[in-house]
């Protein structure tokens, strides 16, 4: 690479994309679009007079992703990441293990092989964190949003790691035997720990110092040298640069300095991020799109549809609500870096047909130009969502995230906490067990079904399937028990958020419901990784139907709970107009009321319910709770509205409000604040 080439590639990368992102900003589109339509310019596959040196672009482009996963992590302290991780890391499986099943499915109905298929299913499973820090940078989205959407994407960077282990080794002929699994992942849990505390007792101190010289430049220069060498390391060991990134710059933001340093960079890496982006559209082949485009259009609204749908019903069951749910949801809808590099390690290992690797470009195109979009909508989306759910969804939804708000909080006792600990242990193991039988009998499904063949004179075909129902019998105990531990852990962390009074139990309703929705959680944590992992070797709709009849019959019980929870809620905002009736003088603060907190210990599960008087600037005079669409907005629900005598429990959509009126809100803490400010006119939600 000569310099007059590095020179020439960077004045027309760069050159082209100011042009057509100044182009998209006058037509008011994604900025992202205008780096993608550069890249096409001047690509090798259209002809135009004005061609980069695809060899330079790609390089410069990895300094771009290296850049944008530094200043993401600059937000995130370690600390942070801890206490997103539990729920990033449920839905990250949640959806992975759904997506990887699905593009498996697909696959396989396009007539490819079957690892053909695997690695399809592995494209589409990993969202892309290039894509969504700059569409989350140009909309200024944070808050907890971005803090969980960033812990569900640094998950799924493991989870991609993971399957290039399993999958090199198969698409080289080989075979990716369980014991390989666990050597690869315990390297890779040492080699993060190790990382993490090196880094902790090196790093921070150093940006201390060189941030004490009061010299930008050199924090500068400092800061991004830490990104590249962490990111080389890591590299080093085989792992993913941007991961190695990532970590660099929540190391440099335990320093305290992360926001300052994050202004220092921003110009650099948004030059690089312009080109990594450019380098995407220089890889689309059009010819071979059109050629594959049925597949595209596919890929691309499975993808789109799929982790939608995944993401929101994994963040939803980790208590996010279902506002930040489905915004989650439709913020992480694309594909994008790990898919080119899990595409490419199948084209590269001989593993998959040429087509493969084109059809995955542009579907992370069509995806990139998608998603600002989407995340743009999703505040509307999910408005649409909470009113077309039936009432006694509605009820259940707005509650649910209170009641793991308590169960965070709630102060467990001695024994429960043992016997959550004792009861985790088993489903751990009964969970790994199940996993290591259902795994090991498909990797040796060929081998023992020749083994019968020979030895009982067996066809292939019952050879194969009496495989399979042995590893079934063996599996059947494990399977039974994590149905029950799900339940008795369900019920014990229940009991720890809703305690039973003495006397008449009035939490018996909302417990049973909460009970419920931790054993689907945990159900679901288990079945989906085991359903994805099984498909290739199983008829397609076997692993379908098992987790549909599992999942009906947990619906089933959810329904029941939820409709029993009506009868709860509707004594709940009885309970609250009384109390609201004994008071002259309701708090109008975000803090709960004194006396309305008096509910919690008369009727358990209805949240922190709080009073908020209408004044006459309110913006939420003279209109419906329809239009103002509360609920839908901040997540909190409204039990009663007084009016004078008036009282109206439970009010409907067509509820008109007026200033004087008093509304008693139940919900989340987050979810009352932002109710509160909405109310009062201090700051407008979006959406």
């Amino acid at each position: 690479m000569n310099a007059h080439a590095f020179l020439l590639a960077l004045a027309v990368v760069l050159g082209t994309a100011g042009v057509t992102t100044v182009l998209c900003h006058v037509l008011r589109q994604p900025v992202v679009l205008g780096y993608l339509i550069a890249g096409l310019i001047v690509g090798p596959h259209v002809p135009i007079p004005l061609v980069a040196d695809r060899e330079v672009v790609v390089t410069l482009s990895e300094l771009g992703v290296i850049l944008l996963m530094f200043s993401l992590g600059l937000e995130f302290r370690l600390r942070k990441l801890l206490e997103v991780g539990p729920t990033a890391g449920v839905t990250a499986v949640i959806q992975s293990s759904i997506m990887l099943w699905l593009g498996f499915l697909l696959g396989r109905a396009f007539g490819w092989t079957e690892l053909e298929s695997l690695f399809t299913g592995a494209i589409v499973a990993i969202s892309s964190t290039t894509i969504i820090a700059k569409a989350f940078d140009e909309q200024k989205i944070g808050g907890r949003l971005r803090e969980l959407v960033v812990g569900v994407l640094i998950v799924e960077d493991l989870i991609a790691i993971l399957l290039m282990a399993i999958l090199t080794p198969l698409a080289s002929g080989g075979d990716a035997s369980l014991s390989q699994i666990a050597v690869s992942s315990g390297r890779l849990v040492a080699f993060l720990v190790g990382l993490v505390v090196v880094g902790l007792l090196v790093v921070p101190r150093t940006i201390r110092y060189v941030q004490r010289l009061d010299r930008p430049e050199t924090t500068l220069v400092v800061s991004i040298g830490l990104c590249f060498a962490v990111a080389l390391l890591t590299q080093a060991f085989g792992y993913s640069v941007a991961l190695g990134a990532f970590l660099a710059g929540s190391l440099v933001a335990e320093s305290g300095e992360g926001h300052a340093i994050e202004n220092l960079i921003r110009p650099v890496r948004d030059v690089f991020a312009a080109i990594f982006f450019v380098s995407v559209g220089m890889m689309i082949e059009p010819e071979l799109v059109a050629q594959n485009w049925i597949a595209v259009v596919v890929l691309t609204s499975v993808v789109i549809v799929g982790k939608v749908f995944s993401v929101t019903l994994g963040a939803f069951l980790t208590g996010n609500g279902v506002r930040t749910s489905v915004q989650a949801g439709m913020s992480l809808a694309q594909i994008g870096e790990f898919s080119f590099i899990l595409a490419g390690l199948g084209a590269t290992l001989g593993a998959t047909g040429e087509f493969l690797y084109p059809v995955a470009i542009a579907v992370s195109a069509i995806t990139t130009f998608t998603t600002p979009w989407l995340i743009r909508s999703s505040g509307a989306a999910a408005n649409l969502l909470d009113r077309k759910l039936p009432h006694s969804w509605q009820t259940y939804a707005a509650l649910y995230g209170s009641w793991l708000e308590d169960l965070r909080r709630s102060p467990t006792a001695r024994t429960a906490q043992s016997d959550t600990r004792r009861l985790g242990k088993l489903f751990a193991l009964d969970a790994l067990l199940l996993a290591s039988i259902v795994i090991a009998a498909c990797l040796s499904l060929d081998e023992g079904g020749a083994y019968l063949s020979e030895r009982l004179g067996l066809d292939e075909g019952p050879a194969r399937a009496s495989v399979l129902i042995v590893a079934a019998l063996l599996a059947a105990p494990f399977a039974y028990g994590i149905v029950q531990l799900s339940k008795r852990l369900g019920r014990i962390l229940a009991e720890s958020a809703l305690p039973a009074a003495r006397g008449v139990d009035l939490a018996a309703a909302p417990r049973r419901a909460l009970i419920v929705s931790l054993q689907l959680a945990l159900v679901l944590l288990v079945a989906l990784p085991i359903v994805a992992i099984t498909q290739p070797f199983l008829p397609s709709w076997s692993p379908a139907v098992a987790l549909g009849l599992l999942l009906i019959g947990l619906a089933i019980a959810f329904g029941r709970s939820a409709a029993n929870l009506q009868g709860h809620v509707h004594a709940g905002a009885q309970v609250v107009i009384e109390v609201l009736s004994r008071q002259s003088q309701p708090a109008t603060d975000h803090a709960p009321d004194p006396v309305l907190a008096q509910v919690r210990q008369i009727l358990p599960g209805m949240g922190e319910p709080i009073a908020v008087r209408l004044g006459a600037r309110s913006p939420a005079h003279e209109r419906s709770l329809a239009t103002l669409n509360l609920r839908g907005r901040t997540g909190a629900t409204v039990l009663a509205i007084t009016r004078g005598r008036e009282v109206v429990l439970l009010p409907g959509g067509d509820a008109i409000l007026h200033a004087g009126d008093l509304l008693a809100l139940t919900g989340t803490r987050e979810a009352l604040d932002a109710a509160t400010a909405l109310l009062e006119g201090s700051k407008e939600s979006k959406g």
